[in-house]
């Protein structure tokens, strides 16, 4: 189990080296291929290769109302009466929610033998020939590696949910 120092590490460490091009879908699920590559701490030029998908739902449209059956599950009075404000002042408040499934069983595991540069060049020129416009290559901590993919999808739902929330006004939902 990691420490609070540790985990700070491993977001500090995670680098995103190449992004999708795409982001998450506005009407429908996105599925992102992810390589996220972490240098062996006790072999030299060994570095862990972890290939998978992660899957991320539609976002949803969460309303005042709905939000604060949501948020209040267990919260106390004056945690209601802060949503009912909220309520009343915050105009057209709306929040996307946007859900993430995250399968173990799509990842797969091999160890290269090269310096982590050329490795991630390899993936880089296997992206470029397959142009997958939704591969990702991130560089991470090998113990924390889950840490890292869970950055990584929480900096595609900062990238994505302007253009999420226009798509919704332009159609009207907001």
């Amino acid at each position: 189990m990691l420490d609070a120092a540790s985990f700070q590490y491993v977001l500090e460490n995670t680098e995103v080296i190449l992004a999708p091009e795409r982001r998450i879908e506005t009407f429908g699920s996105t599925s992102f291929r992810f390589y996220l590559v972490t240098e062996l701490m006790d072999e030299v030029n060994a570095v862990r290769v972890r290939d998978g998908r992660l899957h991320a739902d539609k976002p949803q449209i969460i309303a005042p109302g709905h939000l604060q059956r949501l948020l209040l599950d267990g919260f106390g009075e004056r945690a209601e009466q802060y949503m009912d404000w909220l309520q009343r002042n915050a105009g057209h408040l709306a929040v996307l929610k946007y859900g993430f499934q995250f399968r173990k069983t799509d990842v797969t595991e091999s160890i290269v033998h090269s310096p982590v540069e050329e490795v991630i060049q390899r993936i880089k020129d296997q992206i470029d020939y397959s142009e997958d416009p939704l591969s990702a290559i991130i560089q991470g901590i090998d113990e924390g590696w889950e840490i890292s993919l869970l950055k990584f999808a929480s900096d595609l739902i900062q990238e994505s949910s302007g253009s999420n929330m226009g798509e919704f006004r332009r159609r009207g939902l907001l």
